[in-house]
C-alpha cells in the first residue's frame, strides 16, 4: 500500500526514456545556440532539489516469483541459524544448571529420607493407631446414638410422670383425704400396739405351758426311775 501511494509521485520508467529521448533531441537541436550558461547555481540548486523526489526510479517486484521466495528462505534460514547459536549457549547453560540443580534435589532428598526415616516410622504407627481410633469412634458414636435415643425416650417419660404427678398433688390440695389419711394411720398403730400386747401375752402363756410341760414330765420322769438307775446315772 505504501508503494501504490507513493507511485503516484514517482516517474515511470518509459516515460521518463521518452523524456530524455525528446530532450536529446532537442538539445541537439540547440547545442549549437548555447554558447555560455546564463542560469544562476543557487536557483540550478534549488531546482534540483525541488524535482528531486519524483526523477526517482522504481522498479516493481512481482511477489509470486520464486526468485524472491528463495531469497526469503535463505534470509529466514541465516536468522534461524544465528538465533539458535546464540539460544543453544543459553539452552545448553540453562540445561546444566537444572541438571545440577536435580542432583543436589535427589542427594538432598536421600538425606532427608535416611534422617526422617524413625520419625516416618512414627508417623506412619500414630496413622496406624489414628485409624484404630477413628473406628473406635465410630462404633462408641453408634452406641452414644442409641444411648442418646433411649435417654431422650426415659427423659419423655419422666416428664408424663411428673405431670401426671403435678396433675395428682394439685388434685391433692383438699385437706380431707389427708386428714382421713393421718386417722386411718393412727388406728392402724393403735391396732398394731394391741396386736404386739396381745402377742406378747400368747407368747408368755406359751412359755409358761411349755416350762409346764416340761417340769410334768421331768417329775414324771423322777417318778419313775428306780434307785439303782439313780446311781448308774450318777
Amino acid at each position: 500500500e505504501e508503494e501504490s501511494d507513493s507511485e503516484e509521485n514517482f516517474i515511470d520508467l518509459n516515460i521518463l526514456k521518452a523524456q530524455t529521448y525528446r530532450s536529446d533531441i532537442n538539445d541537439s537541436a540547440k547545442q549549437e545556440q548555447i554558447l555560455q550558461s546564463t542560469t544562476d547555481a543557487a536557483e540550478w540548486n534549488l531546482e534540483v532539489e525541488r524535482v528531486l523526489p519524483q526523477l526517482k526510479v522504481t522498479v516493481r517486484t512481482d511477489n509470486k516469483d520464486w526468485r524472491i521466495h528463495v531469497d526469503q528462505m535463505h534470509q529466514h534460514k541465516d536468522g534461524i541459524e544465528s538465533s539458535l547459536k546464540e539460544t543453544r549457549g543459553y539452552l545448553d547453560k540453562l540445561h546444566n544448571e537444572i541438571s545440577r540443580t536435580l542432583e543436589k534435589i535427589n542427594s538432598r532428598e536421600k538425606y532427608i529420607n535416611n534422617q526422617l526415616e524413625h520419625l516416618v516410622q512414627e508417623y506412619r504407627s500414630a496413622q496406624a493407631l489414628l485409624s484404630e481410633a477413628k473406628e473406635k469412634y465410630q462404633e462408641g458414636s453408634g452406641g452414644v446414638t442409641e444411648r442418646s435415643r433411649v435417654l431422650s425416650e426415659i427423659t419423655e417419660v419422666l416428664e408424663r410422670v411428673k405431670q401426671e404427678t403435678e396433675e395428682k398433688g394439685s388434685s391433692m390440695t383438699d385437706g380431707a383425704p389427708l386428714v382421713k389419711i393421718k386417722q386411718a394411720l393412727t388406728k392402724l398403730k393403735q391396732e398394731t400396739i394391741q396386736m404386739d400386747i396381745q402377742i406378747g401375752v400368747m407368747e408368755h402363756t406359751l412359755l409358761q405351758s411349755k416350762l409346764k410341760e416340761k417340769s410334768d414330765m421331768t417329775r414324771d420322769m423322777h417318778a419313775t426311775m428306780t434307785p439303782e438307775d439313780i446311781v448308774g446315772a450318777y
